[in-house]
């Protein structure tokens, strides 16, 4: 295993199956350390070369607080694995599934630099537009503007970036809700184009699917863990973009440079997985807007936002138990 501190970068992975198509990819390749968090679903046997795997037993060795408070055959144990990165001293996490197998071309562009920008004050918008012509959109999307047709092409300028976070696209199976697969399903193969980046108050959806952080805004990581499975990643994303607006920072879209092949999905299961994420998504936006402050630190702010969401009744009191725990074990580094 190389040091991650001269390698800068991690990738992070949970998986409950024996190395994947996904897995064997992401392990072979250099400049990366990837960190693979198993469950008690996890086979016992699980290994593979060039990959730092922490099964149950040894994740206490991590994050010694939150290992405490997570549930099991959860998706939020994902953490220990960004704890372990940040621990090492890494400059950038990258987020990603077993399931999303890389393209030859992978990567992700620069953080800082001149961009295809969307105006700011847009609101909530689909993205998905941009790279395709397909009627689809990402999981997250306020229900009531699935089938607005925004134009965003009439909305684009060259801007001076400083990006927090790219999301990269999934080809094949990508991002979307439960609606879209139980009355389309149709593959989407997105198409090539420059990057684009939001503008402050310019609002999309975002995963952790193929997604890299910058150091600087690790602390938004944390994966909410008592709301449902299918609402957790998407509630991390809405609560981090106003956040990372007061410090300056943008999120980013690229060219889908994975593909995905779905694990087995119940959508109906799905479905009622996502209904609180249909009917949070912009209340969180106001809520976590209305909570912060430019003079907190982000870890202030993101404690805030929980606290009014908790208020609020969108979350419950045990996310604030596990967020402190968070923080206990990043604190020391970030």
């Amino acid at each position: 295993m190389e040091d991650l501190k001269i390698m800068k970068k991690a990738i992070v992975i949970t998986s409950i199956f024996q190395p994947t198509q996904a897995v064997k990819a992401f392990a072979a390749m250099s400049g990366c350390q990837l960190i693979v968090i198993g469950d008690k679903k996890t086979p016992d046997n699980w290994a593979h070369d060039n990959v730092a795997y922490f099964s149950v037993d040894r994740q206490e060795q991590v994050g010694g607080y939150l290992h405490q408070v997570l549930p099991y055959n959860h998706y939020s144990r994902k953490m220990l694995g960004y704890i372990y990165a940040i621990k090492q001293g890494v400059e950038f996490i990258i987020d990603t599934d077993d399931d999303n197998i890389p393209k030859d071309d992978w990567s992700f562009p620069e953080l800082n630099g001149t961009f295809s920008t969307i105006t700011r004050g847009k609101g909530f918008i689909n993205v998905y537009e941009l790279f395709t012509d397909m009627d689809i959109w990402p999981r997250g999307l306020p229900l009531d503007l699935i089938k607005h047709k925004f134009n965003l092409k009439n909305e684009i300028t060259m801007e001076e970036c400083k990006i927090g976070i790219w999301q990269g696209l999934a080809d094949e199976d990508p991002d979307v809700d439960a609606i879209y697969r139980l009355t389309n399903d149709t593959p989407c193969y997105f198409n090539k184009r420059e990057p684009v980046v939001l503008d402050k108050g310019t609002i999309s959806p975002f995963n952790t699917q193929n997604t890299i952080i910058r150091k600087e805004l690790f602390a938004l990581m944390y994966l909410p863990t008592y709301v449902t499975f299918r609402f957790t990643d998407i509630l991390r994303g809405l609560i981090a973009q106003p956040i990372m607006w007061l410090y300056d920072y943008q999120l980013g879209f690229t060219d889908a440079t994975v593909v995905q092949k779905r694990n087995p999905h119940d959508y109906f299961k799905d479905f009622v997985s996502e209904i609180p994420m249909y009917k949070h998504c912009r209340e969180v936006i106001e809520i976590t807007d209305g909570a912060i402050n430019r003079n907190n630190s982000i870890c202030d702010n993101l404690f805030n936002a929980y606290g009014a969401l908790y208020k609020q009744n969108i979350v419950q009191k045990q996310e604030l138990d596990v967020l402190e725990a968070w923080f206990k074990d990043i604190s020391p580094t970030i």
